[in-house]
């Protein structure tokens, strides 16, 4: 729990320094613009300069309030209606501040320096068989409230773009926790399949070596030895999380052992692991019900049997192979009698590996075989 708790401050921590990083990044580049706009212009325009600056300020001052306040603790709480009465109130203080401010920037002259250049618009100016740019400002000349009209438009459009980006965060915030929420709901669920599987495991371990010391008690001391190997790994090691593709591969060569001091010379055992791998982690006790499944079904005293286990990499994939012979129906197997090792298994590649394996199972008059795949990570491989 303390460990998910510390990947989520940590992550949280992440997010918050790239969102910080990515506002001052956006203000400093809209700061930077209007000095650059006059730098271009030549014209050392000082009204327009610190117009724009004041603009820019109450337009911060209403964004944040709205993005970090309103919306948060109004809008979301369900509190609209005070939520919007606010925001009007805010519009309207910002709206009168912008108006004093331009009266107050007026009231100086403005401050051109030098001779105008080519960039610079003046209503004397025309151009060679086009009416004077003064007869078109008389003509065209926007209302004297437009400013005012101008600033409260924009200071809505930034409300609502705050409002905007409040309820994107919101929406990565509840997603973030809902994939999280899956996440600890899916370790819940390995937990509890794992834990099934150890018991059903050593019942029929145990019920393997009561019957093998009844007919030699050295190979039933043999068997003991390599129980206890087993349970070390079972109980310990696989508790720790994902286990490397080199432990898993001792493993089930333990269990084969194991097996093997109970069969007889009928059985056929082919087993073919990988000599050379890029080893990679992979969850404990994934392909152990196959094979136990293999040798509980695939083993007949009274004639030639088998139980082939295969597997390799290949091409960034992990390719299993089990198959195990059939006696006749009723005598080795019962249908619908596979334990629940195969059901659990299942259950475990579609929650570890969702889209990323493929699981086939046939089953004949005399074979019952599995054929599995799984997309290794590229980082593991």
């Amino acid at each position: 729990m303390g460990k998910t708790y510390a990947h989520l401050l940590a992550g949280f921590k992440q997010g918050k320094k790239i969102k910080i990083f990515l506002h001052l990044t956006v203000w400093i580049i809209i700061l930077i613009l209007p000095a650059y706009l006059i730098y271009l212009d030549d014209s050392h325009d000082t009204f327009f300069l610190n117009r724009t600056y004041m603009q820019i300020l109450l337009y911060a001052f209403i964004f944040y309030v709205n993005y970090l306040w309103l919306t948060p603790k109004l809008f979301f709480r369900g509190k609209k209606v005070l939520y919007f009465i606010v925001s009007v109130l805010l519009v309207g203080m910002m709206t009168f501040i912008n108006e004093l401010t331009f009266k107050a920037f007026d009231d100086h002259p403005h401050n051109f320096q030098g001779q105008p250049t080519g960039n610079q618009f003046r209503p004397d100016m025309g151009f060679p068989g086009n009416p004077p740019m003064g007869e078109l400002f008389k003509k065209k000349s926007p209302p004297k409230s437009w400013p005012m009209y101008n600033f409260i438009l924009t200071t809505l459009f930034i409300s609502g773009f705050g409002m905007g980006l409040c309820f994107s965060d919101k929406l990565m915030k509840n997603e973030k926790e809902r994939k999280e929420a899956e996440k600890e709901k899916l370790n819940t669920e390995l937990a509890f399949l794992k834990n099934q599987i150890n018991p059903h495991f050593f019942f029929n371990t145990l019920n393997n070596i009561y019957s093998l010391v009844q007919i030699s008690v050295e190979d039933g001391q043999k068997a003991i030895l390599h129980l206890s190997k087993l349970m070390r790994y079972l109980l310990y090691e696989t508790e720790s999380g994902d286990k490397l593709l080199s432990q898993e591969i001792d493993f089930i060569q333990t269990y084969i052992e194991l097996m093997r001091l109970r069969i007889s010379e009928k059985v056929q055992i082919e087993i073919q692991f990988p000599e050379e791998y890029k080893d990679f982690s992979l969850p404990p006790l994934l392909f152990l019900p196959f094979i136990e499944n293999a040798f509980k079904h695939g083993i007949s005293y009274r004639r030639q049997s088998y139980v082939k286990i295969h597997l390799d990499i290949i091409q960034e994939m992990i390719v299993f192979e089990c198959s195990n012979s059939i006696g006749n129906k009723g005598e080795d197997l019962v249908k619908s009698d596979y334990g629940i090792g195969l059901e659990n298994v299942k259950k475990r590649l579609n929650l570890i590996y969702p889209a990323k394996h493929k699981l086939t199972i046939d089953e004949s008059e005399t074979e019952f075989s599995i054929y599995l795949t799984i997309d290794i990570p590229k980082a593991e491989v």
